[in-house]
């Protein structure tokens, strides 16, 4: 009875360290899905910064800016009256919009970029579900070979 008890014992040992190491797994995803989730927040955060910018910018007269150049030098410029706008649409094409169409293309991807974090969201609830659950398992199996 004692090499059955061994067995047994031996089993979920193994069952154990699988669980864990399917845990770790979870984790490392679930770190990924978390940078995915920060970088898309601010892809948000930076596409609605721009239709409030080209929202209250007039559109009919020359207007002052500060322009980056880097490491926080401005220069300060004059931007003419705004009939099109340069935007990239991927791949290093960049296009001529209208301003009225430049709006509609931000709050495009404002859209999608919402899809795909409310998707992320979804994963990463999935995934610490699924990491609850196995901590339950762990703990059972746990309790189990020491009673």
């Amino acid at each position: 009875m004692s090499n059955k008890a061994n067995t047994n014992k031996s089993a979920i040992e193994q069952r154990v360290n699988e669980l864990v190491q399917h845990s770790r797994t979870l984790e490392l995803y679930l770190n990924e899905v978390l940078e995915r989730e920060s970088t898309v927040t601010k892809l948000i955060e930076e596409a609605r910064l721009a239709s409030y910018a080209l929202q209250n910018i007039p559109l009919d007269k020359e207007n002052e800016a500060l322009m980056p150049i880097g490491v926080g030098v401005y220069l300060k410029t004059n931007i003419p009256s705004i009939d099109k706008l340069l935007v990239n649409i991927g791949a290093g094409v960049t296009i001529e919009k209208t301003h009225e169409d430049t709006l509609h293309y931000i709050e495009s991807r404002i859209k999608e970029f919402e899809i795909g974090l409310n998707q992320l969201r979804e994963q990463k609830k999935q995934i610490t579900s699924q990491l609850e659950q196995i901590q339950h398992q762990v703990n059972s199996m746990l309790q189990q070979q020491t009673s």
